[in-house]
């Protein structure tokens, strides 16, 4: 009964609210509001929360796993990152602080944990609408990440001494985690393909990396993203990441019905709710703002900014501890930021495009680390996204004509670069990279983009400023491939048709080509 409860509440409204163009796990929020509100109805099991609880914590250990296997550490070091974290913690509590101590009637104490648990943005949000995106690798998105990352140690940080609580001394045993690292990749390549693969991801997610950290006094969420950062490297990273992704899509839709289930709010929670939401727009303008300090191009700090324009669910886990009282408050809270938060993260490249123009003016006349090239020189081909697909095709091109690519992850860009690729980093989304590219001798382009709307994108792009050239494009599905065609593509061969007809051509030239000849 209680499993049919769940996945009916959620797949009902999760596919409504998809009908009208929103996140569906908008719908699984409004899921566990109405769970709730029918709770008695129902005739729910006592336990029914404990086991939501239990799957929500599952997934989130699951998301951040994989936010480390993409996680790339250096990054956390970087101005735009530690300094614009620590500065929007520090500002965004001032801010919220005022509100809760003279709106509310608290103590000056309850108002600052309130304003300290609002202070950070939902990691699980933010890397959910980032990876449906593929944007989590973009120079955006590794940003996001590590502010975010940075935000977590700090909720971590506020927690234990909020509680009185401090790690054990065995918690000094991480420290010597990299020491272990060849001994985890002769495990992964020793995992192979299929269930142990996946068993073995489970295995430092869960287990090592969340019950291991729990046991010395630390966070399981930390432990489940450094096992993960300490496989980020490995050539089967991705492949591993993917293995998870379903398991933990469903574990996830357990988080979202969680923040209803823990109860009804009442008029004091939805005016409490109403005036942090009220916040949320001067939380992401100070973003931005800071981000601007650092140097960042407009474009990298509006997605930036908007894919934190939330609160987080590590507020509840901070309410829990200091103030349980106001944990169906911030939960609220917390439920409304989503609903505002997914939908403008859905369409924020579009929303970028229509406003982009007055965010000019805000970038600082310097050299920006996002910055993007403005000519293509000599090349005669441009392969736009150099992952399995795109770097087959430049290896198979790259002796016979003059090629250049691009690829919207900065990391990456670099690696390929000292392999000697004629690698440079870029955005297909970017308004701004095609007002200022010069084609040069370029004749055609490959799309070998990993999501299909930066193809679709791309192609009604290069139609714009006047290439005529050819663009060719590779796709997983019909449907996808005829919509890059009507953006404007020449052709778009299907992925897997093509490995069909790679093969059989293999297998003709190999062993038909003699008869051929002799005949």
């Amino acid at each position: 009964m209680l499993e049919a409860v769940w996945i009916g509440f959620a797949f009902t409204l999760g596919l409504l609210v998809r009908t009208i163009g929103l996140p569906p796990l908008i719908g699984y929020l409004l899921a566990g509001f109405l769970i709730s509100a029918s709770a008695s109805g129902l005739s729910l099991p006592a336990n029914g929360t404990t086991i939501v609880h239990h799957v929500a914590h599952l997934g989130v250990l699951l998301l951040l796993f994989t936010v480390g296997l993409k996680l790339n550490v250096r990054s956390l070091g970087k101005p735009e990152v530690f300094g614009s974290s620590l500065l929007h913690f520090t500002l965004s509590i001032i801010l919220t602080f005022p509100a809760a101590f003279f709106i509310f009637d608290v103590s000056f104490y309850q108002a600052l944990m309130l304003a300290v648990a609002l202070a950070f943005s939902s990691t699980v949000l933010a890397a959910k609408v980032l990876e449906a995106k593929r944007e989590l690798r973009a120079f955006h998105g590794r940003v996001a990440i590590g502010i975010l990352i940075m935000q977590d140690l700090l909720a971590l940080l506020v927690m234990s001494l909020a509680n009185g609580t401090v790690p054990s001394p065995w918690a000094l045993l991480v420290f010597t985690l990299p020491l272990f690292r060849p001994i985890l990749f002769r495990l992964f390549d020793a995992s192979g393909h299929e269930d142990l693969l996946i068993l073995f991801g489970l295995l430092l997610a869960l287990v090592i990396g969340g019950s291991g950290f729990e046991a010395v006094g630390l966070s399981s969420e930390l432990g489940a993203l450094v096992f993960g950062a300490m496989l980020a490297k490995h050539p089967r990273a991705e492949e591993l990441s993917k293995s998870l992704w379903s398991i933990k899509e469903v574990f996830l839709v357990g988080f979202f019905l969680q923040i209803g289930i823990d109860g009804l709010p009442d008029a004091n929670a939805w005016l409490f709710a109403g005036v942090m939401t009220l916040l949320l727009p001067l939380k992401a303008v100070l973003l931005f703002l800071l981000l601007i300090f650092f140097k960042l191009r407009s474009r990298s700090a509006f997605l930036t900014s908007l894919s934190l324009t939330n609160y987080s669910e590590f507020g509840l886990i901070v309410a829990s501890v200091v103030l349980p009282e106001w944990l169906i408050p911030l939960a609220l809270t917390v439920a409304m930021s989503f609903v505002i938060s997914a939908p403008l993260n859905r369409f924020a490249h579009p929303i970028y495009d229509r406003i982009s123009n007055k965010l000019f003016k805000f970038e600082r006349d310097t050299h920006h680390p996002d910055e993007q090239p403005v000519s293509l020189g000599t090349a005669q081909v441009l392969i736009m996204g150099l992952g399995r697909t795109g770097k087959a095709a430049y290896n198979h091109l790259e002796k016979d004509v003059s090629l250049i690519a691009m690829d919207s992850d900065p990391a990456k860009v670099v690696n390929l670069q000292e392999q000697g690729f004629n690698v440079f980093y870029a955005d297909a989304e970017d308004q701004v990279f095609w007002q200022g590219l010069d084609f040069g001798s370029v004749q055609a382009v490959i799309l070998s983009l990993n999501d299909v709307e930066a193809k679709v994108i791309a192609a009604q792009k290069l139609r714009k400023i006047g290439f005529t050239g050819e663009i060719i494009s590779h796709s997983m599905h019909d449907d996808e491939a005829n919509a890059i065609i009507v953006a404007g593509a020449n052709e778009t061969y299907l992925t897997m048709s093509e490995a069909g007809v790679g093969i059989a051509e293999h297998v003709k030239q190999r062993c038909f080509s003699n008869n051929s000849n002799a005949a």
